[in-house]
């Protein structure tokens, strides 16, 4: 029987619905649990065909402990180690070069620095900051924001340059990025499970968390050219980051959607924040995904570590061999040749 765990954090309603999903659905063949951890050996042998991970970013315990899980098979939603090394300032440079619409953005140097790091450490750095020419590029309204950050934690709207600069010194050690703001039209964040199903979701960032009043049901809500050009954006950037769950964020300004955030591994499913029907869409999408790749079979991620762990077989001798016949064949009907013509 195969076998599905889920790694999660606070949120309830999500993990309750995908593992009764689960269950339901498959039939006997795949069942799903609550992912339960101890002290994890590295040697620990393969205990879950995929697990679904809603945390690991914020416990690195379980950002390691998925690491091994994925050496000794187990397929993670989403890829730990791609995870750990991405960051959304590359993000917004990749998706750019592939197509799509990015709002201008600056990464900027840390305010503040550990304690080993000093003026010698720094001497690559041009001081002052060109913050008159950052602002030029990105124009205002903009909005500072962590370069791999998420919940919209620590995200100012900077209005002019007094503003970033007093904003910027709260920054601490947090590497930030400045974007510029787009005075948009209409917002949609987008669900994307297993880079090709989308659903498009009418959402209001200015809105409270579990206000209720986020996200608006409205299949009609984006002209029908202009969804097409969204859901191929959000395919596009998830193919390229390789997520196999993931939200991309747009602000749509004159029929041009700009993505605006989208390294979202572990993006919120929650009932009261997201609504019964987005809800029910990410619950039965995530099963039908899962169960159909269980079936048919996930395609194994690349790691380097795989060519010394599975090594092909050597073909070194077949190659001799071909040769070998080759010649004994090439000499038989040499002789035969000679014989006839004698």
């Amino acid at each position: 029987m195969k076998k599905v765990g889920i790694l999660v954090g606070r949120e309830v309603t999500f993990p309750q619905a995908i593992i009764e999903s689960i269950n339901e659905n498959g039939k006997g063949k795949v069942t799903a649990e609550m992912v339960k951890l101890d002290g994890v050996k590295f040697d620990q042998e393969k205990r879950y065909d995929v697990v679904i991970d809603r945390i690991s970013h914020e416990v690195p315990f379980y950002r390691a402990t998925l690491k091994q899980m994925a050496l000794e098979g187990t397929h993670i939603i989403n890829n730990p180690f791609w995870w750990s090394a991405d960051d959304k300032f590359f993000n917004f440079a990749l998706a750019k070069k592939l197509g799509v619409a990015i709002p201008k953005t600056v990464l900027l140097p840390q305010h503040s620095y550990i304690e080993d790091i000093n003026s010698d450490s720094l001497r690559n750095l041009e001081f002052p900051i060109d913050w008159e020419g950052i602002i030029e590029y990105t124009g205002l309204p903009a909005f500072l924001k962590p370069f791999d950050g998420g919940g919209w934690k620590n995200v100012s709207k900077i209005e002019s340059l007094e503003q970033l600069w007093y904003e910027y010194n709260q920054t601490g050690t947090l590497c930030m990025t400045l974007q510029e703001g787009i005075d948009y039209d209409q917002f949609v964040r987008c669900y994307c499970v297993g880079q090709e199903k989308v659903l498009i979701m009418p959402y209001d960032p200015s809105k409270p968390y579990l206000s209720g009043e986020q996200y608006v049901p409205n299949p009609d809500y984006l002209a029908p050219k202009l969804a097409k050009k969204v859901e191929k954006d959000v395919i596009t950037i998830c193919k390229g980051l390789g997520y196999d769950l993931n939200t991309v964020e747009f602000a749509i300004k004159d029929d041009v959607p700009y993505a605006i955030d989208f390294m979202n591994p572990a993006p919120d499913a929650e009932l009261a924040s997201v609504g019964e029907y987005n809800h029910r869409w990410i619950v039965d999408s995530m099963t039908e995904f899962i169960l159909k790749k269980l079936e048919k079979g996930f395609i194994k991620p690349e790691y380097r570590w795989d060519a010394l762990l599975n090594p092909k077989p050597k073909t070194v001798r077949k190659t001799r061999a071909k040769k070998t016949t080759a010649t004994k064949a090439k000499k038989t009907t040499k002789a035969r040749t000679k014989k006839a013509s004698e």
